[in-house]
């Protein structure tokens, strides 16, 4: 991770009202949407602040999903089907997730999950964190897309990139113990999967 990112996530939360851990398909943006505040990567201020200016949609995903720490972060980056949205309660910028690929990221669970529609790399907690699975993703026509060993970060997800617009099955096994979910990668699947019980 580089410094200016660990600096950010590192600093005290700032105020972000009534944001949650996740985000529903209906939850409207957080930010305000005026023209001040609703911007694109043209005019990257929390990019450039993260330290990631120059980077692609991807590998901002990629960076934050994976910062080793709890959760919340001092800023939102909310996962759609072509962009991720961020914001830090005041500002808000997109950054196009170019390409045909899909992010999911998935929280399987034991005992207790939440409602989650679009993965929110700074404030999705799921249950195990750092924790060993096993994940098979397959399509509805039996392509299978993923199957490997896997260990959800802190923020106790995994993520995975597969082709957009397709539909399927997800996987998860741990310690004899199985989930799975339906999937779809299309322009209106969710990039957050929290349907995964373990049992």
């Amino acid at each position: 991770m580089n410094r200016r990112l660990a600096a950010i996530i590192l600093l005290p939360l700032l105020p972000l009202g009534a944001l949650t851990a996740c985000s529903t398909r209906t939850t409207p943006s957080t930010a305000p949407t005026t023209s001040s505040a609703a911007t694109s990567v043209a005019d990257d201020s929390l990019v450039q602040a993260l330290g990631m200016e120059g980077k692609s949609g991807r590998e901002i995903v990629e960076a934050l999903d994976q910062v080793p720490s709890q959760r919340p972060l001092p800023i939102m980056g909310s996962v759609r089907y072509d962009q991720i949205v961020l914001t830090d309660g005041t500002v808000e910028e997109t950054v196009p997730i170019d390409g045909d690929e899909f992010y999911i990221s998935l929280a399987p669970y034991e005992t207790s999950t939440h409602e989650c529609y679009f993965h929110n790399v700074g404030t999705c907690r799921g249950e195990l964190a750092d924790t060993d699975v096993h994940v098979i993703i397959t399509t509805d026509d039996g392509e299978v897309l993923v199957d490997e060993d896997a260990t959800t970060y802190a923020n106790g997800f995994v993520g995975f990139w597969i082709p957009k617009d397709v539909a399927g099955t997800i996987e998860v096994t741990r310690d004899g113990k199985k989930a799975v979910s339906p999937f779809s990668s299309d322009a209106d699947g969710a990039t957050c999967v929290t349907t995964l019980p373990l049992t």
